[in-house]
């Protein structure tokens, strides 16, 4: 996944090494803007995890289940719990979804996805993945971005940062739930499913 970064070029690469930093300016991968703090202690919902990160319920449940990614603000205990996705989950949701629509083998992403893991929430979003359709690179500055346009590594490539702002802004008109201290939700915007289960309870209490 890491790779080394660009010291020890030659002066006869710099023209190879400009156009590579150009194409790398051209695709998004060199992506350097300030990002804002998330605060702690919110989840969103799985629907709501869904469509910021553009997959299926059926997705998200079989990557919940098989370890892919799980939701780390609250997990499913049993039927009826709600799983809560943290904003890192729904980035790495994102990012999963991505790498699997350019044809990145299943093994290759789990690897890509345990590498994200141990990286800090700050360390994400200066992150761009590079894949030359095989293998995924994880490299941390514009120059190990550089070397592997340049090698002919770096097929494509998915700045993490970018994918931030791209989650940022769908979740801001998205509901979101805050947790309190012990673990429960202590305030929730409006879900497309509550009202459903409002009419549910209400039978059932009817009944």
């Amino acid at each position: 996944m890491a790779v080394t970064s660009g010291e020890g070029r030659t002066s006869g690469d710099r023209h190879e090494r400009d156009q590579a930093r150009q194409l790398a300016g051209e695709q998004g991968l060199l992506f350097a803007d300030e990002l804002s703090s998330r605060p702690e202690g919110v989840g969103y919902r799985g629907p709501t995890a869904c469509s910021a990160a553009g997959i299926t319920y059926r997705q998200l449940d079989y990557w919940a289940r098989t370890g892919l990614v799980e939701p780390s603000v609250r997990p499913a205990h049993g039927s009826g719990s709600q799983r809560l996705y943290s904003f890192r989950d729904i980035l790495v949701l994102k990012v999963v979804k991505r790498l699997l629509d350019t044809g990145i083998s299943l093994q290759q992403i789990r690897t890509a996805v345990q590498h994200l893991r141990e990286r800090g929430i700050d360390d994400l979003a200066r992150i761009t993945l590079m894949s030359d359709g095989v293998s995924v690179y994880e490299c941390m500055s514009p120059d190990e971005v550089v070397d592997l346009l340049q090698g002919g590594q770096g097929v494509f490539g998915i700045a993490l940062g970018r994918v931030w702002r791209e989650v940022e802004g769908s979740l801001a008109e998205l509901p979101a739930e805050s947790i309190g201290d012990d673990g429960e939700v202590t305030d929730g915007g409006d879900h497309p499913g509550d009202e459903l289960a409002k009419r549910r309870k209400g039978r059932r209490a009817a009944g």
